[in-house]
């Protein structure tokens, strides 16, 4: 079991052979834009130990506005370059290095109603100002599974040719980055690929550690979205960094999630049988949810390392600790694409 923000640190940034044999044949530096957010400073952190192992010369940089405490200065502990910058800024943009492979995860999601301007820039805008930039590197940009509409939970979740229906202004901002980045691609012949991303769980935030948490306090658990999927973040940042093989022009499309359509009545008693504890449930699992089918993703470069049953039980147990959290849920619940 995992039981410290240590150990958790190391497990999510321990690679695999695989990543190091591609970090190893890439060539140039890597850039990663928005590292401060959940899933960056793992993935920083990943690219970097891939490269020492490999035993190669070549810096990561992670870009940021870096306003939580703590995260850049954990990056200069491992031997990765910050540079501190709004991005929404064109002077600070166009200030930063060119690089040859380029990872863009910034975005916003939660608060996005009530002040949808902002959301639209910097989920749409920013990054068409990004790709125009980085238009001679690799761009690996990450997306969401909410540009795809609700389906039936029996045909296996939304594929890359599923027409896309995004719910609410903040999918709608998300396919707005898509095809802004699609448009820059032709126009330049850029070299991407879109993550079409959802949900990227670890111990301190995610689905999981939501349901796992009301079970624990006798909190009522939600059935509106009755099925979900999940994927161990370390599995989602190792696809990201291995991507850079596949871009392309147009862009290559890639839905990355694990391979289960995960009942969320299933989890809930599950958690309930590990704390011996009753589970309480409000409403109904309706016919559709917000899935993916990532077969491609899994073709490409297998199955993730994490199972589901894994990441049950290490969530588990990080809750009965009382392990540190970051206090950000993810209202998977939402059927209206209003966060």
């Amino acid at each position: 079991m995992i039981k410290t923000e240590s150990q958790l640190e190391l497990y999510l940034s321990e690679p695999t052979n695989e990543v190091i044999s591609a970090i190893a044949s890439l060539e140039g530096d890597i850039l990663i834009l928005g590292v401060g957010g959940k899933m960056g400073p793992s993935l920083a952190k990943l690219a970097k130990r891939s490269i020492d192992c490999a035993g190669i010369a070549k810096k990561v940089i992670g870009v940021s506005r870096f306003s939580t405490p703590g995260i850049q200065e954990s990056l200069h502990e491992v031997g990765i370059e910050t540079i501190v910058v709004d991005m929404l800024s064109e002077k600070s943009l166009q200030s930063l290095p060119d690089v040859q492979n380029v990872i863009f995860m910034a975005g916003r999601k939660f608060g996005s109603t009530g002040n949808e301007n902002l959301t639209w820039a910097l989920n749409t805008y920013m990054p068409g100002r990004v790709a125009e930039k980085f238009r001679d590197s690799r761009l690996v940009v990450f997306s969401t599974g909410n540009v795809y509409p609700l389906t039936s939970i029996s045909h296996g979740g939304a594929t890359e040719s599923t027409v896309v229906a995004p719910i609410g202004e903040y999918a709608q901002s998300c396919l707005g980055r898509e095809r802004i980045c699609c448009y820059f691609s032709e126009q330049f012949g850029t070299q991407m690929a879109i993550l079409r991303l959802n949900y990227a769980i670890e111990l301190r935030y995610g689905i999981l550690l939501d349901i796992g948490e009301k079970v624990y306090t006798d909190e009522p658990i939600s059935l509106e979205m009755g099925n979900v999927n999940v994927i161990w973040q370390r599995d989602a940042n190792a696809i990201a960094l291995r991507s850079f093989a596949h871009c392309q022009s147009p862009p290559l499309t890639l839905n990355v999630t694990g391979p289960e359509t995960v009942s969320v009545r299933y989890l809930a008693m599950r958690f309930a049988e590990i704390f011996n504890k009753p589970v309480h449930f409000e409403g109904e699992e309706a016919e559709t949810a917000l899935l993916s089918n990532a077969s491609l993703c899994h073709q490409l470069f297998g199955y993730p390392c994490v199972s589901l049953g894994q990441m049950i039980e290490w969530v588990a147990e990080w809750v009965r600790i009382g392990g540190t959290t970051l206090q950000k849920l993810t209202h998977f619940e939402v059927r209206d694409g209003k966060f």
